[in-house]
């Protein structure tokens, strides 16, 4: 039996490979249960508070166990850290020959096939767009792997990027002239002969769609599943064992029939005509699904005379399509490829016109100038459940963020594990010395209207006695805006807006600056990692609820009701204490870290429930005296008794 105290001790391999690594019980008890998991073949479920080292703690016993592994992870960042940096250090420590792999979705490497379109048709790109591209061109001779995250000098968000990548639709396989120099295909070739191979959760179950068909690469050889950031598996579930169909697969398969019929079929002038007419009618239901951005349950629209004739439109087009593609399918195989894709939207749209069942909802949202149509599972648990009946026993699932209170039933219950084993361990950090929770007086129910100008005065407070340093966490892009405009000229300190600046620059700036004050919604509540003195306060405007209008949850809602249950505390309370836990795990990010923690929600004081959120969080002091904040900062900063006026000044 391993002694994992040892390895994750004083004098164990980590110690001398990782620069300030420290024991930890919490981290020692993980990757025993981890390894029993394996060794076993049983499912196991792990909450592990902030500061635990999940990752070394799941790490260790994985490269120990000499098993084919595959690790998932929540977002392409965090695969990029795991394989660059957290792997190779413990493969390093233990002195164990593992071959490791890093596997991504299609759409992140370049295609060859897909470069080649984009400058044929290069001048019809804006003056950016054609820098971008002849950057993409540049780096395209010598880059050895494809991965676009090696090319920092074209934003992640250049519209220029989904021209240069392939998707499932459109990838000609076998078939295409560079299928030998293909970097998916290498990339894939790379993590069939791995013992561990880091993923995505998004990769994951587009394999385990797959293997449930008989064709899945990655997951058949496979002994042990580690799930990292666990809990955003549900959602992600929900968008893979449901349907889509969306503007953008629509007005892509459009250009590619135009570029394929330049290329390969010049004499069937109907073609360009019919891909013009695509464009056309996806564009005008786009503007009969209204002007606003939204999200909606399809039962809203679908009576609406123009949403009517625009689908209508939109399906009689599809139709002669395919009809005239197979007829040019011969002429090439980038002809076939979109004859293929064409048959494919033909069958989600007629599919998501007709089809309608009690198990699912169908829905809609829209953007600026896109929309998707989306038929969803309301209960993902039977897919998941049927889905690792085909797969290894062993599967572990961890996060910070799993449990309500000390109980795993929600995140069990959506994903059908309540047979899994549990483990539940508190974060290590000293949160009792280090942390402080600030819950202000008299604030009015978050529905008043002036409720976040009440929220900004507590906040210019705390901002005060702080000296800035602080993330202001919002639950609404709309009270973003709003406290934005408040705030504006109104304190000394930087503010940094989201939606101003790309996500990473803010976050550069942010620690750069030392003082700055950020505004964000949900993208900064979790995967933001600020360590030491620059982040020191966060505040929570309300308690994170999801909204009303979501014709997912409202569908959920109405299920669960019919069945007699209660939705709230069943369903909407766990996710918002899950989400909760999120934003409040962004203050303490180390041993060393002091911070103070402000919810202004006046429920979290006056509702029963309130109860369940606070024994969800770190246990720490709380305070309802914005002079106990002073106070806190005052042990960092010995001037500071108190707030302006009250026997102390501001720094």
């Amino acid at each position: 039996m391993t002694d994992f105290r040892e390895l994750l001790g004083e004098g164990g391999p980590l110690a001398g490979h990782v620069p300030g690594f420290s024991p930890r019980a919490e981290q020692q008890a993980m990757a025993a249960a981890v390894a029993d998991a394996i060794e076993a073949q049983h499912r196991l479920i792990v909450e592990a508070g902030t500061g635990t080292g999940k990752t070394f703690a799941y790490l260790m016993p994985v490269l120990h166990s000499g098993r084919r592994v595959i690790i998932s992870t929540g977002t392409r960042h965090l695969q990029d850290q795991l394989y660059n940096h957290d792997l190779p250090r413990v493969r390093e420590a233990l002195g164990v020959a593992v071959k490791t792999a890093l596997l991504k979705g299609r759409s992140n490497y370049l295609c060859q096939h897909r470069l080649s379109l984009a400058a044929a048709d290069a001048g019809r790109l804006s003056a950016q767009q054609q820098h971008d591209l002849a950057c993409i061109r540049a780096w395209s001779v010598g880059t050895a792997t494809g991965d676009i995250a090696g090319l920092g000098e074209v934003p992640e968000h250049s519209p220029v990027w989904p021209r240069v990548t392939s998707t499932q639709d459109n990838c000609l396989g076998q078939e295409c002239e560079y299928f030998r120099e293909c970097f998916v295909v290498r990339a894939r070739r790379s993590a069939m002969e791995a013992d561990v191979v880091v993923i995505n959760h998004h990769l994951l179950f587009a394999d385990m769609a797959l293997r449930e068909e008989g064709f899945g690469e990655l997951l058949p050889g496979v002994d042990v599943v580690i799930i990292d950031e666990a809990h955003q598996l549900p959602g992600v579930a929900s968008l893979f064992f449901g349907t889509s169909l969306s503007s953008h697969q629509l007005l892509e398969l459009a250009r590619d029939v135009q570029l394929e019929h330049t290329r390969e079929a010049g004499d069937m002038s109907e073609l360009p005509d019919a891909a013009l007419q695509l464009e056309s009618l996806v564009r005008q239901l786009r503007l009969a699904l209204g002007t606003q951005d939204r999200r909606a349950a399809w039962e809203t629209v679908e009576g609406a005379r123009e949403v009517g004739e625009s689908l209508s439109g939109l399906g009689e087009t599809v139709t002669q399509l395919v009809e005239w593609l197979q007829d040019a399918a011969q002429r090439g195989k980038g002809l076939e490829n979109c004859w293929q894709r064409s048959r494919v939207l033909q069958e989600r749209l007629v599919a998501f016109l007709q089809q309608s069942t009690p198990a699912s909802i169908q829905w809609f949202e829209t953007h600026r100038r896109s929309f998707r149509l989306n038929q969803t599972p309301l209960d993902v648990a039977p897919a998941f459940s049927r889905a690792l009946e085909l797969l290894p026993d062993s599967w572990v699932f961890t996060s910070a963020t799993l449990a309500v209170g000390s109980g795993f039933g929600h995140f069990a219950a959506r994903l059908g594990l309540e047979e899994a084993e549990t483990l539940k361990l508190d974060s290590p950090f000293d949160y009792q010395h280090n942390a402080l929770l600030y819950l202000p007086q008299d604030m009015p129910d978050p529905n008043e209207s002036g409720y976040i100008h009440r929220v900004v005065g507590h906040a210019r407070e705390v901002l005060e006695a702080s000296a800035g340093r602080a993330f202001l966490l919002f639950t609404s892009h709309a009270s973003l805006q709003q406290a934005a405009g408040l705030l504006a000229g109104e304190i000394s300190y930087p503010v940094l807006v989201q939606g101003s600046r790309p996500r990473n620059e803010l976050l550069e700036e942010f620690r750069r600056l030392g003082n700055a004050v950020l505004l964000g919604t949900s993208s900064f509540w979790e995967g933001v990692d600020v360590r030491g003195d620059a982040l020191s306060c966060v505040i929570i405007d309300k308690l994170p609820f999801a909204s009303p209008g979501d014709p997912v949850l409202q569908a959920r809602i109405d299920a669960l009701r019919q069945q007699g249950r209660n939705p709230f505390m069943e369903y909407q309370l766990p996710q918002a204490v899950i989400a909760l836990k999120q934003g409040v795990g962004r203050l303490i990010r180390d041993v060393d870290d002091r911070g103070v923690l402000v919810i202004c929600d006046p429920r979290l004081q006056r509702r029963a429930y309130g109860r369940i959120f606070l024994a969800s969080l770190p246990d720490m002091p709380v305070t309802r005296e914005v002079d106990a904040v002073y106070d806190f900062f005052a042990a960092d900063a010995p001037g500071l008794a108190g707030p302006a006026g009250a026997g102390g000044s501001p720094l």
